[in-house]
Formats: C-alpha cells, structure tokens, sequence
C-alpha cells in the first residue's frame, strides 16, 4: 500500500513535524503540501533542514484534497469542518489536529471555543482518536480528531487507576508543563524570547481549552461516571516536550504495587507507552523527537495520594506522531509503521 498523504497548514510546528514524518513512512509519499502564508514558496525554503528531503510547494487546499488519499489539517479551531466536508464528500480521509471534532458536546464547544458544528452528521461520524484509550472506534473511520498535548499526556497517566476505581472521579489536579512549540509558530508576547528566557510561570490557570476534553475522556475510561479536574499548563523554556504531574486521591485501599498490576495489565503490549521501572521518574528529555509516552507511577501515603506522571513529545506523540498511528489504523497499516523512532540519548 502506497497512501497518498497532503497536509494542508503545512508550515506551522504541527504541519512541518508532519512532513518530517511523513517523509519517513515506508507507506505513505506526502503528495500535496498547502499554506496560507507561504503559498506558491517550496517548503525547503521556509524550513532549510528540509532541503532536499522535501522541495514541494505549497499550494491551495483544493489541490491537497485532489491529490491525497488522507488529508491532515494543522490548522486553528474554527478553520477545520468546511475541509471535513470537502474531503468526506470526496471519500478521503480526514484527520484533525485541531480541536473541531474533539468535543462532543456542542454546548462545550460553544462555551469553550465561541463556535458552533457547522455539520452535526460530521461530528456524529467523527471519532477521538486517542489510539491507546479507543483504538478500536478508530480503525476504518473517515473523520479523525486527534488529540493535542496535555489531552494525551494527562489520560493516558490516569486512565488504568480511574479504570480499575482505585482513584476518585473527583478532586483530580493535572499540573503540567509544555515546550514553547506547543503556542504554535506565530510569535506572541509570552513566547518572545527575552520574556520566556529564564522564566517560568502558569498561563490560563484553570481556564484552559484541554479541560473538558481530557474530563470527556477520563469520563469514558471510568465508565460514563463525571470526572472533573483541575488543570494549570506552564510554559517552559524549551522547545519541546510535555510533563503532566496528576494527583488523585485514592478511594479505596491499594499499595502502589497493586496500582501497578492495573497499568501493566492495561499498557503491557502497548508499543508507545514504556511503564518505568519503580524509582524512576519521567522525563521529556527521554523522549524527544519520539512517539513514545513515559510513565512513572508514584504514592504519598502520608495524604493518600496517587502521583502519576507522563511525558511525552508535545510535537509527536501530543500532535503529528499520533496523527500518523491513526493514519496507520484507518488504513489498516502496522500501527507502528514510520513510527519506531529512538529519541536522542543526550
């Protein structure tokens, strides 16, 4: 099987990881590349690193939907459902990077994002696409909406204790850090580099877009029960990775190693998630330019507290790395294919 990849927002940190992705997936050649700022400029020339690897030129969005099998969309929320249309009337699949089809509420969608579902039949036939969490809803779907960052980062930390009722829905604080990509490329006052240099603060406290939906997962994982947490995102002064802290208090009595059991039994087979050895930490250093999600699990039994801590690439396994794992499943591929990267050592 050859797909037939285009990515329209190619020149965005999402768009340009696709590419580099892409250029490397044994079954996939990236057919058409779009940009609304750099329309007609090869993306070589905007990114140099890519000077002979990919040479294409960024063209309209109409000629990405032409060319490709499976169109990825880098784009900002609000910009995706007219391109799901387009491309589901023309049988092509449609994965989403932005938020669009994550939420399926509309009210929390309007509440959250100040838009509304242009197409409810889409939104009906889309699926969120957090492949260790609802694998098998994925495979064969046309609209896929893949989850950002912290919304993978903080499910997959919690989800086997939420799962097996060892934590409470309730009470939940995911206190987490992001690299500077994850604001996206265009530059803004908080990510000008005099001010993010040696700097270190929250941003959104309590108020952040991911909120409802990482609640909307962990909500499934815990069998339709409401979960609510609380969440405050930092920026820190690197350009990638993400660390989600989560603490849960226990509601009912477990040993750490007994938590344990229920990761492994629910993570043990799974290719991008690596269960650390009890004593170690998670850190975003371990798995930079990867597509894998670090876990380590910890107690504080002073406060009967559960302590889970993820890490993950913020620009592969939080954006274009899972993109491609839900390629591979719509399309019936290895989901690991293009995939099995060794983050640097050092």
């Amino acid at each position: 099987m050859n797909i037939k990849a285009g990515v329209v927002g190619a020149t965005g940190y999402a768009g340009a990881e696709l590419v580099r992705l892409l250029t490397g997936h044994p079954q996939a050649e990236l057919a058409a590349i779009s940009s609304v700022s750099f329309t007609g400029q090869a993306l070589s020339d905007i990114y140099p690193a890519y000077y002979h690897i990919c040479d294409l030129v960024c063209g309209t969005q109409e000629e990405v939907v032409e060319k490709s099998d499976v169109v990825f969309a880098a784009l900002p929320h609000g910009l995706s459902q007219e391109l799901a249309k387009t491309c589901y009337d023309a049988g092509k699949v449609f994965i989403d990077l932005g938020a669009d089809f994550r939420l399926e509420n509309e009210d929390d969608y309007k509440e959250w994002y100040g838009g509304t579902y242009l197409y409810k039949e889409l939104h009906e036939q889309a699926v969120y696409a957090l492949p260790e969490l609802f694998r098998e809803q994925i495979r064969g779907k046309k609209i896929i909406a893949n989850p950002g960052c912290y919304t993978t980062a903080v499910p997959l930390a919690l989800a086997p204790a939420l799962r097996k009722g060892y934590i409470a829905a309730e009470g939940i604080i995911a206190d987490c850090k992001s690299g500077v990509t994850g604001a996206g490329r265009k530059l803004t006052q908080n990510t000008h580099y005099p001010e993010l240099n040696e700097g270190f603060s929250a941003y959104k406290v309590a108020a952040h877009r991911h909120t409802p939906e990482m609640e909307q997962s962990l909500s499934h994982v815990a069998g339709g029960a409401p979960v609510k947490l609380t969440f405050v995102p930092h920026l820190l002064p690197v350009n990638r990775g993400i660390l989600a802290t989560c603490y849960a208090k226990l509601q009912k009595e477990a040993s750490l190693q007994e938590i344990r059991q229920a990761y492994e039994e629910q993570y043990g087979d799974e290719p991008f998630i690596r269960l650390l050895p009890e004593g170690r930490v998670a850190d975003i250093k371990n798995v930079r330019y990867s597509n894998y999600c670090d876990i380590s699990l910890h107690m504080d039994p002073r406060t009967n507290t559960f302590i889970a801590i993820s890490a993950i690439d913020n620009m592969v396994k939080g954006a274009a790395g899972q993109a491609i794992q839900n390629m591979n499943l719509a399309f019936g591929l290895d989901e690991t294919c293009g995939l099995m990267l060794t983050p640097p050592a050092f």
